[in-house]
């Protein structure tokens, strides 16, 4: 089978939960089909990663498009400049005349069995007509991603241009989600959600993954010391959220059971709000050479996020390694885990701050989860979720070659 995959961005280096997904299932997959990858990123040419990615995947096709990279106070700016287009600020913003035209033409060429749209970001990148099997792949669901957003953000400005957003993304995704020949979710919940949008049958699920080679049990490592650890890149306003409202509402708690708890904020680009939670018990690492040996070290892990969509690799990573792990149901959200059994699920903080300091103090209950999560992460290899992404493309192309949607 011969597969197109488009993506916006980079995909180097696979340090945030999307990338880690399409990386992952992209090599795995290039060894049993044919696959073309397109990557597209802005900003600056960068020449060693459009080698690197050729490294990973050969017969990459990197494109630079020139367009520059908000950061800081130009997002404000970036924002008004696209506030008048079709598309939300969040898809807009990836859209290329030089990618277009490069899609609509390989897919003319008909060399392809079917084209992959890598997340929404991608969508505005396909012509209108789909002349092969074309798959949308939903990392998340953008519409419940803003609509939690619009509900959590700590500033008013962000609340409200996140209640636009939604509005605009709900309408913009609806019409998406339907124009694909077929659309694959990371979860359950996410089909669900998406079964609002378009028939459900044209809705496949195929779970999140982890890496365990990377991710090995070591069942006689134990923590040295009582450190709970969260994980995430720290300039995404979901993890930032999170970490708030960890320090605010449930670390307090924490150390009044258990004075000597440390709690590590572990991921690259700490956003300044996340800057001040530092403590002598809070310590906040920036980037770090290796996740992994901060997961190690952790006596538990926490996830207490309020916001968000998809599913969350992390808590995989974590149980693959191990871990007891304390979540929010939106932090677990999607993911084949059980509360009671391989990890502790609450939304309410008095109840997350109870459970994370009966972990650090009762060994032999932190032992039990531990050994369930390991069970639970082995069924979810990335070699298994590989393939059975796979089978899923495979089915829906042989459907969607009988029955084309030609818009």
């Amino acid at each position: 089978m011969k597969i197109l995959w488009v993506k916006a961005g980079k995909i180097l280096p696979p340090d945030t939960g999307g990338k880690l997904r399409s990386y992952n299932t992209l090599r795995r997959l290039s060894t049993i089909h044919e696959v073309t990858f397109l990557s597209y990123y802005g900003g600056n040419s960068d020449q060693e990663y459009e080698r690197e990615i050729s490294r990973h995947l050969p017969g990459t096709i990197s494109v630079n498009t020139g367009v520059p990279e908000p950061t800081g106070s130009g997002r404000h700016v970036d924002y008004l400049r696209h506030l008048l287009s079709a598309a939300p600020y969040a898809v807009s913003r990836f859209t290329s005349a030089k990618v277009r035209q490069m899609v609509a033409e390989l897919l003319d060429q008909r060399q392809f069995d079917v084209a992959i749209c890598d997340f929404l970001a991608s969508a505005p990148n396909f012509p209108s007509r789909l002349p092969i099997p074309t798959i949308l792949f939903q990392h998340n669901v953008e519409s419940m991603l803003w609509k939690r957003r619009a509900q959590y953000a700590a500033e008013l400005a962000d609340r409200l241009i996140s209640s636009l957003e939604y509005k605009r993304m709900l309408r913009y995704e609806t019409a998406q989600v339907s124009r694909f020949h077929h659309v694959i979710a990371v979860s359950e919940s996410d089909r669900q959600a998406m079964s609002h949008m378009t028939d459900s049958s044209r809705i496949s699920v195929v779970p999140t993954g982890v890496d365990l080679d990377t991710y090995t049990y070591n069942s006689g490592l134990r923590p040295a010391l009582p450190l709970v650890v969260f994980a995430g890149s720290m300039d995404w306003e979901p993890n930032i959220d999170g970490v708030e409202y960890f320090c605010k509402s449930i670390w307090p708690q924490v150390l009044a059971q258990q004075p000597k708890a440390r709690f590590r904020i572990v991921g690259r680009n700490p956003d300044a709000r996340v800057k001040k939670l530092a403590l002598p018990s809070v310590e906040i690492t920036g980037t770090v050479a290796s996740v992994v040996d901060h997961l190690r070290e952790a006596a538990v892990l926490v996830v207490p996020l309020r916001m968000g969509g998809g599913t969350r690799i992390k808590i995989y990573e974590g149980m693959a390694l191990g871990k007891a792990t304390v979540s929010t149901l939106v932090g677990a959200e999607g993911l084949d885990v059980r509360h009671g059994h391989d990890i502790m699920l609450t939304d309410d903080p008095n109840r997350f701050a109870e459970y994370v300091a009966t972990l650090l103090r009762d060994e032999g209950a932190r032992r039990k989860y531990e050994l369930a999560a390991v069970r639970t992460a082995r069924q979810y290899d990335w070699a298994v979720v590989a393939a059975r992404f796979a089978e899923v493309v495979q089915k829906a192309t042989q459907f969607s070659a009988e029955m084309p949607i030609v818009r």
